[in-house]
């Protein structure tokens, strides 16, 4: 969802952590995510797609580098899991780990670099050179905070390089078709249509030869097509929610 020069989504900028230039620099706890409150769609890993599911539809963006996003609301702007300041609505909620992981990342510090660095978005209110919160460094070593930090980018980015692989084998099946979900809203004259995403074509899926069937069930990647093929029906739970909520969605939209 992001590319050069762009930065990805969430992020206003990127700065390598040090433990001299951040020496005195302390995490504090959040319980709201303001640059969640307008998002209507996240990207996930494959890992994700049995727990996210249960909770909001999974799809996959447009184009050749097409990944699994999930969709917490139907229409730009619109996110019906968190109210207008960025706090969950419902606590029984699981939230994706791309919005977990910020303000963090691992990145590359030069385009010839061999390592990943972590870094974090300066302009977070969660860092920074407070009284308040738990320090970053002490005798200038990261602290557990900060290693428990370095533990869950790296396996993100480890999901991250499975996820690409699931992508990439989905392409091959060609599996992929353009996706389209209308609906109708009672006392409205015209269905509302979503298109701009893509979804798993579910008879190129049954019309899978015995080897290829073989092979995506015992790797775990058929069970993850499911996932995604059962979290569609939550399109009209997600539709019915922004309605309650007053956030009436447009005619159409591309994701």
């Amino acid at each position: 969802m992001a590319s050069a020069p762009q930065l990805p989504l969430f992020y206003n900028g990127l700065e390598p952590l040090s433990s001299e230039a951040h020496a005195n620099y302390r995490i504090r706890p959040a319980n709201v995510a303001p640059f969640l409150a307008q998002q209507h769609a996240v990207p996930l890993t494959v890992e994700e797609f049995p727990l996210v599911q249960r909770y909001m539809p999974i799809v996959f963006s447009i184009g050749d580098d097409a990944i699994p996003i999930g969709l917490m609301g139907l229409n730009e702007g619109v996110n019906v899991f968190v109210d207008d300041e960025g706090k969950l609505i419902q606590d029984d909620f699981y939230v994706p780990a791309y919005i977990r992981r910020y303000p963090y990342m691992l990145a590359r510090l030069s385009p010839d670099a061999q390592e990943l660095s972590l870094c974090f978005d300066p302009t977070s209110d969660t860092i920074g050179p407070f009284e308040d919160g738990e320090p970053m460094f002490a005798d200038g070593k990261p602290t557990e905070i900060v290693q428990n930090v370095l533990q869950f980018t790296e396996s993100f980015e480890q999901a991250g390089a499975r996820t690409s692989q699931f992508m990439k084998e989905l392409r091959e099946m060609d599996l992929l078709m353009d996706g389209e979900v209308s609906i109708q809203q009672e006392g409205v004259e015209q269905p509302f249509v979503y298109r701009g995403f893509q979804m798993v074509d579910e008879q190129k899926l049954a019309d899978l030869r015995g080897d290829q069937l073989r092979k995506i069930s015992q790797s775990g990647m058929l069970p993850l097509l499911y996932a995604h093929l059962f979290s569609l029906a939550l399109m009209r739970e997600v539709f019915s929610r922004q309605v309650r909520l007053g956030k009436m969605p447009q005619q159409q939209l591309t994701f």
